[in-house]
């Protein structure tokens, strides 16, 4: 067997295409939406996700606010930058670009966004809605995931789905999504304490790869035919870009993320969906 692929960059694309027509009409009616970004320091990535976002709401009509800052800001200055765009009416949602520098308290300025201009779903207000099923911004790699597996007409209801990794922006929010009973999925969450990793994910049939961990799921692990999703973000030796999927997993794997390719541009093009999303709900009111 060889695994189809799950191409995430060609469902962004179609997306952002949707989105395109939506943002129009928006501004047919006098509604700009704005996506803003606080980014400090010089992280090579870092900058390349920040610059990415701009081109992709320059891409789709959005307009978008850009906040650079030395990786010698202080505390009080990046606080000062949230505060900026907490108050301007331009930015609908925006977005602090993780990781900050070492010494910069990453709780603090995430809970001093405004809840309701959170592109990233991550303020703990809007997490606590998730837990409680109500509607706000969704952490963008989580739904990214769940959208991708819907327009692949993959099923999701009754499976049995292994998230491997408990870190805030994917592994536990992913558990939430899929457990709602719109997706309606049965979820295992894995991480470090997990006493036998491969026993859990051959149960799987949705697997949800978020270690950081180059290669952690290899093809003995994987049950035939299940749909594996790659969020793993790490370099080799060559400081090529490898996932948490071994490349033996498309041998008996049904539906197989690439990595890049796979989820990242999901992320991207779901950033861009709660920033419209938003919009059109503020424009009903």
């Amino acid at each position: 067997m060889t695994a189809q692929t799950l191409d995430g960059k060609a469902v962004a694309a179609t997306i952002k295409s949707e989105l395109t027509e939506r943002v129009a009409e928006l501004r047919e009616r006098g509604i700009v939406p704005g996506l803003g970004t606080i980014l400090v320091g010089d992280d090579p990535a870092s900058q390349w996700y920040v610059g990415a976002k701009h081109r992709d709401c320059a891409e789709v009509g959005i307009e978008s606010i850009r906040i650079d800052l030395p990786a010698t800001a202080t505390q009080a200055e990046v606080e000062a930058a949230v505060d900026q765009l907490n108050a301007d009416p331009a930015c609908t949602l925006y977005i602090v670009q993780l990781p900050l520098p070492r010494g910069l308290d990453e709780n603090a300025v995430i809970g001093r966004i405004d809840p309701a201009k959170d592109a990233d779903g991550l303020h703990p207000t809007n997490l606590g809605w998730l837990v409680l099923g109500k509607e706000a911004p969704l952490p963008c790699t989580p739904r990214g995931i769940i959208e991708l597996l819907r327009r692949h007409d993959i099923e999701i209801a009754g499976q049995h789905a292994v998230v491997v990794g408990r870190g805030v922006t994917v592994g536990r929010p992913m558990g939430l999504l899929l457990t709602r009973r719109s997706e309606n999925a049965t979820v295992t969450l894995c991480h470090t304490g997990t006493e036998d990793l491969a026993a859990e994910v051959r149960r799987a049939d949705i697997v949800i790869a978020a270690a950081g961990v180059p290669g952690i799921i290899t093809a003995d692990m994987v049950k035939p035919g299940a749909a594996l999703l790659d969020v793993g973000v790490s370099r080799d030796e060559n400081n090529k870009i490898v996932g948490d999927l071994a490349p033996d997993v498309w041998d008996v794997a049904g539906w197989v993320t690439p990595n890049p390719g796979g989820v990242g541009p999901m992320t991207r093009a779901m950033l861009l969906s709660n920033v419209v999303d938003f919009s059109e709900a503020q424009a009903q009111q």
